[in-house]
């Protein structure tokens, strides 16, 4: 209903009530520059969401095979406070990352966007991924090394191929939460040149007067590559989903 009442005519957005639309328009998309600069917001979504999307898939990595595979002092404590980390809303945390941020001088950047996104996605994604990791059996690095290979080149070769699901489900989560992420870049960022796509559909809503087509047109501009993300690889997503839940 999104997408169609995004294509019907200004005139008829609240007339047309077919899933069809009877006079189709782009009209809605066109006005979208006279209520935002929605170039700019976009290009900031992307570049937050990369961001936060492939320092999580590195780092988790890494941090997923260390908590699966060495035994050290405080393991078992760190995975289980991971896990309670998503007990508690992210704006408790918010407050003090802002003062931080304050301090060392990149309050309002892009940068303290990123940062604030990590620490919502990094548990989750080294939680699903040690999931995989402690699922695989250490007889296959074992043999890698056995013909040569080093731990970290026995890793690279056998273990991540291996977990390719769960790395694009990583991978999806983190960048849905960073696109979609709203309350940090509402309290975060201030100037209208580093806002991302969540602020400029809520300045959108509140300015409109009304025009539900623009709005909808906004929407689904925005939904479009997650939808398209999704039927591409959303074979890997559910292996991920049942690989991470079932096998951890």
């Amino acid at each position: 209903w999104m997408i169609a009442a995004s294509f019907r005519h200004p005139d008829t957005v609240y007339s047309d009530t077919g899933l069809i639309p009877a006079r189709p328009s782009l009209r809605n998309f066109q006005q979208i520059a006279s209520y935002m600069d929605y170039g700019n917001l976009y290009m900031n979504s992307i570049i937050v969401s990369f961001s936060v999307m492939i320092i999580t898939m590195v780092l988790a990595t890494f941090a997923a095979y260390a908590i699966a595979r060495f035994d050290f002092r405080g393991r078992r404590f760190l995975t289980v406070t991971m896990l309670f980390s998503y007990m508690f809303p992210p704006l408790l945390t918010l407050i003090p990352l802002y003062v931080i941020f304050v301090h060392i001088g990149i309050a309002g950047s892009l940068l303290s966007l990123i940062i604030a996104e990590l620490a919502v996605t990094m548990p989750l994604a080294i939680w699903m991924l040690w999931g995989f990791f402690k699922s695989m059996p250490f007889q296959l690095e074992e043999a890698a090394m056995i013909d040569g290979c080093s731990r970290l080149g026995a890793f690279v070769r056998i273990i991540l191929p291996l977990a390719r699901p769960g790395l694009i489900t990583v991978a999806i989560f983190s960048f849905l939460i960073a696109w979609n992420g709203y309350t940090a870049a509402s309290i975060l960022i201030a100037e209208d040149t580093n806002k991302t796509l969540p602020i400029g559909l809520a300045q959108i809503v509140a300015n409109m007067t009304g025009n539900w087509g623009v709005a909808m047109a906004a929407c689904s501009a925005v939904v479009a590559p997650l939808i398209v993300a999704f039927i591409f690889l959303n074979r890997y997503f559910v292996q991920g989903l049942v690989g991470s839940g079932v096998k951890g």
